[in-house]
C-alpha cells in the first residue's frame, strides 16, 4: 500500500494504525475500485477482535508473514 500511488509523492505505507487507514481512506488514498474495499474490510475485522491484518499480493505473501514485504494494519 502507498500514500500518493503512482505519482512522484508515493510513500510506501510499512505499518499503520486502524485510525490512520481511517484517515487516510477519508482522504481519497484508496479509491473504492482498487484498495478502499480491502482497507475497509480490514478495519471491520480489526475492531471485531482481529490482532493484526497483511495486505500484500499472493507472489509476496511468505515474505510479508517474515515481516519483510506489504502493509501491517494493526489495531490503536
Amino acid at each position: 500500500m502507498a500514500l500518493n500511488y503512482g505519482t512522484l509523492l508515493q510513500r510506501d505505507l510499512q505499518e499503520i494504525t486502524v485510525s490512520q487507514a481511517r484517515e487516510y481512506l477519508a482522504q481519497g488514498h484508496f479509491p473504492s475500485g482498487s484498495m478502499g474495499p480491502k482497507i475497509e474490510a480490514a478495519i471491520s475485522f480489526l475492531e471485531s477482535g482481529g490482532r493484526e491484518v497483511i495486505i500484500t499480493s499472493i507472489e509476496k505473501g511468505f515474505q510479508a508473514m517474515q515481516g519483510k514485504a506489504g502493509t501491517k494494519i494493526i489495531p490503536d
